[in-house]
Order: structure tokens, then C-alpha cells, then sequence
């Protein structure tokens, strides 16, 4: 749209607060924007020459548009973020933050389990989160139960089932960690009021569950149940140790948020953090890609009602670095001194932290995008291990069993110091029975390359063998009997250290332990490894659940395969309910598994 053609609608445009829509030629929202004054600043699109290629390039799009008149900026501020998620317009700012975070789960149950996942079902239960890491699921999962006596059995704790006595309490009731009410130990309404303690907790507020704990030991000791009272005692005694290590600030400094920005041309980094009674519950950084040179104090308010939204916070305040427009019924405060300055600097160290993260996986040790160092790389590989070639294409191999059960292996292809992930392959042991890694290498190795000749395919000038010089002389066999001695260079790599075995040779090769050859041999070791172990545990899991499944009466083979094929595990298995089973098997099948499965525990 031109200057001359938006001149002969601007008189149209709304003088009041609210949303504005820009349709390209094939009729497709292209931008949505807000604005106080909305005729002003749809005009300032057209009344200049920006400045900014991607504004002319927008602006020169536009065929035509729309408008939605609200009632206030904040009321704009919601329904601008309501459009571009449901329409994603290609100008507007995009958050790059499309990760399946991990929630916390209180299952829609009599007495409630709680645990982390990812998936979120439509079943009732209820959702705490989302949480940026598992990790710092992990630990707070870790203080719940060093805090609140909750089962973690799957137990169908129904009342009919409790009051006929069809359970026992377990070693988690002995030990204080339950306080069973599969026996009927615990009442709902005790049970429920724990639980709600748990949310506190994920909230950040250990106040009340504190209180209680304290008058909970001095009953025990006023009734002198001594051993009772020192249980209870060490959950005090973590609490307080759980406080020190979590609060950051003033404990006076309660339910509010804190947002910083760091920017280039390009793109713009938010750090957003919660805080509660002093302790940071959440962290987390969002990268941004600016579609149209937007400023900082543009960003801000859109990332910040994102993650806001998806953080679920709920507080009055937050601590920003700059003034912007926003929610006129939460308070912005630019701190200069004081605490609150430093949980300001804190979100900007995180930032900077993520910013050279992003910065350190771009260039990572062979990036594809540095063809001048992945060559140097290897050149100083060959020249350490003195090859005859520089080794172009390595492949490295590494088998892996579990107390002898489910024996495989992994392959890696790394070409041009680059991980080939196409090359890859696993194999599952065919000729070996029990534990013999020895003889699982020598098949491993064989078969790889007798398919490599077969199918006339380049041969690597480099095969690492993890696991050092028993596992080398094995595959050493194979390279042997398919006549590759002398085509092949192949080494052993030592376990857990950076020993370099040649075949015949009893001293060891070391490379520089500074030394990007050396780093490079590191990573493909890490790389087998961690295809191998993910192709292992989905190899075991599939064992599993077969043994167990077949175990249950009237439950063959065939059912079993499709049972894994849907839910993939065992725990997913017995994480579902009667329904979404029968979907599978069939109402029938479903109710003798759905038995079967409490038998299994």
C-alpha cells in the first residue's frame, strides 16, 4: 500500500485504543499491532520513508487492513498477544521458545500421586508448572519427599479396597515417608491437606508445612514417641538446609517478578525470574527474533506477558530496568539501590548466560560452518596418531548389555569432523549368549564392514573401538578375516580415559589433553555412547514389557507387541487408564491387563 492510497482511507482509521490487522495480497494477516491512538500509528507507517528495510518491506505488502477498538492499551495488550498466537504473523516478534517443558502431576486420584512428566492429559488431574529444567523438578520432587509423607505407590486406593484390607503398609510407612493410608492410617481429609502443602511448596511458601511439622514433633515428644519425634525433626533440619541454599534476597522481598532485555540488530534476549518470600522459584530465557527493528521498550511488554501467561505468576510487581507501557494494575519498579537491584543484576547475569551459551553451541568444537578448523582438526589428529591419511571419515563402535540381558551395539560416523547422523547404526547381538563383549565386538565389526563391502561403500580411514585393547584385538579378528588389514587404520580407546591403543602396541598413545584432536576423539566417544545407552533402554524397555505383560493371564505375544507399539513403556502403561487401554486391545482385553497390572506393582 502506498502513501497516496492510504491517504484516501486514513480518515476511516479509529482515534481510539485498540488492534490493527495487516492483510498481504493472498489475504493473510501479515501484522498485528497495538496502540493507544489508533489513527496515529497506522499513519506513522505511511507518513515517511523508514528508515528500516523491513518496515518498507512490510508497509510495501500491506493491501489491506483491519481494526478491533478496546477499551484500554492493556485490553490491546491481551488481544495483540491473543492474534499473533493464533495467527503467527510472519513480522511480528516470535519468541524461539517451543520446548515441551516439564509440569508436576497431582493425579486425579482418591489419594493423589505426585510426580513429574511432560505429557498433560485431559483427565482431571492437575497441572503445576511448566518448570524451564527436570532438573530443578527433580529437586524440589526430592524435597517433597524428604518434607511430606505421600505414597508413591500405584496402588488403586479406593475405599472399598482400604476397608476390605486388601493392602499392607510398606517399608515407606516404617521409615516415615508414608503415612499409609492403604490401611487406613490416613484419612482423605489429612491426606488432601498435605498435598495442598505441596503446592504451597512449588509456590515457594514453606511457612505453614514448617509450623506444622514443629507442632507435629513436640506432640511426639510430649507423648515421648522419641523415634517418631526424630523423624520429623530431620524434615526441619532439610527444610532449613533446603532455605539456605534457595533464598537469594531479603525474605521481606515477596511475589514479584523480575524481566531484563539484552539486544542486538537483530535479535533480543528476555531473562525472566520469580520470586517468593525471597527465593527464586523460576528462571528462565527466551531468545526473540526482531521482525521490524523493534525497540527494547517494545519487546519487553510482549515477552513479559507471554511468559507471565505461561509462568501462570500472578504478581503486582515486577523489577524492570527500563519504563515501558504495560498493565496499569501491576506496579514497575526501577530499582538504583538495594536488594531488588541486585535480583535485577542477577536476571541480567542470566542473560549474558544464555546469550554465550547460544553463542558456544554455534561454535562448537567442529562447527559446519568453520570447514577451515574442522580441517586443521583433523590434520592435527593424523599428525598425533600418526596416520597415513587424514581421517576424513571415522566411524567408532561400542557395545552395551545390562547384567548380560538385551546385549546391542552402536556405531557412529563422524565425516569432516562432523557427526553424520544418517550413518549411524545399531545392532542388536545375534551370535553371542550371556556377557562377552569381546565376542559382540568381533560381530559388530564384521557385519558392519562385510555390508560396507557388499554394497562397495568407501571404507573410514579411522575406527575407533571403545573400550580398550581386549575389545581392539576382537575387532581386530573381523578386519582380519575380511582381508582389510592395511585398508583400514583401527584403534582402541581406553574406558573413561584418553588412552589410545594400536593393535600389537603395549604402550599407549596420549594426545595433548588441551588438544582439540583430542576433544574431537572425546566427543564422538560421548556420541556412541549416548546412541548406544538410548537404543539399549528402548531395546530393555521392550524386554520388559513384554516379560511382564506376557506374565498375565489370557495376554499372548501379539498383544503385548501392540501394547508396547502404543505406550512405549511399561510405567506409561500402567500410568493409563482402563479406557485408553480398551482403545488398543479392546474393552475385554483391557479389563484383564488393567488386573493384571495392579498385580504387577
Amino acid at each position: 500500500m502506498t502513501k497516496d492510497e492510504f491517504q484516501l482511507i486514513a480518515a476511516a482509521v479509529p482515534i481510539k485504543p485498540g488492534i490493527y490487522k495487516y492483510y498481504n495480497a493472498d489475504d493473510k494477516i501479515i501484522y498485528v499491532g497495538k496502540a493507544k491512538h489508533l489513527r496515529k500509528r497506522v499513519s506513522s507507517y505511511f507518513s515517511k520513508v523508514s528508515d528500516s528495510y523491513k518496515t518498507q518491506k512490510l508497509v510495501s505488502e500491506i493491501v489491506r487492513m483491519e481494526f478491533t477498538i478496546v477499551d484500554s492499551e492493556q485490553d490491546a495488550l491481551l488481544l495483540e498477544n491473543s492474534l499473533i498466537k493464533q495467527y503467527q504473523p510472519k513480522y511480528n516478534l516470535m519468541l524461539k521458545d517451543d520446548r515441551s517443558y516439564p509440569h508436576v502431576v497431582i493425579k486425579n486420584e482418591t489419594f493423589p500421586r505426585i510426580f513429574l512428566t511432560r505429557k498433560m492429559i485431559k483427565d482431571g488431574s492437575e497441572y503445576l508448572g511448566p518448570y524451564p529444567s527436570v532438573e530443578q523438578v527433580r529437586l524440589l520432587l526430592d524435597f517433597v519427599k524428604q518434607t511430606i509423607p505421600l505414597r508413591n505407590c500405584t496402588l488403586n486406593l479406593s475405599k472399598k479396597n482400604i476397608e476390605q484390607g486388601k493392602f499392607k503398609a510398606c517399608l515407606e510407612y516404617h521409615i516415615g515417608n508414608c503415612k499409609a493410608p492403604c490401611v487406613g492410617l490416613q484419612s482423605k481429609e489429612d491426606y488432601d491437606w498435605h498435598v495442598q502443602q505441596v503446592r504451597e511448596i512449588f509456590k515457594g511458601k514453606l511457612g505453614e508445612i514448617t509450623k506444622h511439622l514443629k507442632q507435629e514433633m513436640m506432640e511426639y515428644a510430649s507423648n515421648l514417641q522419641f523415634e517418631k519425634a526424630a523423624i520429623v525433626k530431620k524434615k526441619l533440619e532439610y527444610i532449613s538446609q533446603y532455605q539456605s541454599k534457595s533464598i537469594i534476597v531479603n525474605r521481606k522481598i515477596d511475589n514479584v517478578d523480575i524481566a531484563t532485555i539484552l539486544s542486538n540488530e537483530d535479535m533480543a534476549y528476555v531473562n525472566f525470574m520469580m520470586v517468593v518470600q525471597g527465593s527464586i522459584i523460576q528462571t528462565h530465557t527466551v531468545a526473540i527474533e526482531k521482525k521490524l527493528d523493534e525497540s527494547d521498550e517494545e519487546i519487553l511488554p510482549i515477552a513479559l506477558y507471554q511468559l507471565r501467561q505461561k509462568f501462570k505468576s500472578s504478581s503486582r510487581e515486577i523489577i524492570v530496568p527500563i519504563p515501558f507501557e504495560f498493565d496499569p494494575q501491576i506496579t514497575l519498579t526501577i530499582p538504583r539501590l538495594g536488594d531488588k537491584k541486585k535480583l535485577l543484576e542477577l536476571s541480567l547475569q542470566n542473560a549474558n548466560y544464555f546469550i554465550q551459551e547460544q553463542k558456544r553451541k554455534k561454535t562448537l568444537l567442529l562447527s559446519e560452518e568453520n570447514a577451515e578448523s574442522n580441517n586443521r582438526i583433523l590434520h592435527e589428529l593424523q599428525q598425533g596418531l600418526q596416520l597415513p591419511e587424514i581421517p576424513i571419515h571415522i566411524e567408532c563402535f561400542d557395545n552395551s548389555n545390562f547384567q548380560g540381558s538385551y546385549p546391542v551395539a552402536a556405531m557412529v560416523c563422524f565425516k569432516n569432523g562432523l557427526a553424520d547422523k544418517k550413518e549411524y547404526r545399531h545392532f542388536h547381538i545375534k551370535t553371542v549368549e550371556g556377557i562377552n563383549d569381546f565376542a559382540s565386538m568381533k560381530e559388530i565389526v564384521y557385519r558392519r564392514y562385510k555390508r560396507v563391502l557388499d554394497e562397495k561403500k568407501p571404507l573410514p580411514q579411522l575406527i575407533i573401538i571403545d573400550g580398550g585393547k581386549g575389545q581392539l584385538s576382537s575387532a581386530m579378528d573381523s578386519i582380519n578375516d575380511l582381508q582389510l588389514n592395511g585398508k583400514v587404520t583401527v584403534v582402541g580407546l581406553a574406558k573413561n580415559v584418553e588412552e589410545i591403543f594400536f593393535p600389537g602396541d603395549s604402550e599407549s598413545i596420549k594426545l595433548n589433553f588441551q588438544s582439540d584432536a583430542l576433544n574431537l576423539v572425546k566427543r564422538i566417544r560421548d556420541e556412541v555412547h549416548r546412541f548406544g545407552i538410548t537404543f539399549h533402554r528402548q531395546t530393555r524397555s521392550s524386554g520388559i514389557i513384554k516379560n511382564e505383560l506376557e506374565n498375565i493371564e489370557g495376554i499372548g505375544e501379539k498383544t503385548a507387541t501392540e501394547l508396547l507399539k502404543h505406550f512405549k513403556s511399561v510405567k506409561r502403561l500402567k500410568a493409563s487408564t482402563e479406557a485408553e487401554i480398551a482403545a488398543v486391545v479392546g474393552v475385554a482385553r483391557a479389563r484383564i491387563i488393567a488386573e493384571g497390572l495392579k498385580n504387577l506393582g
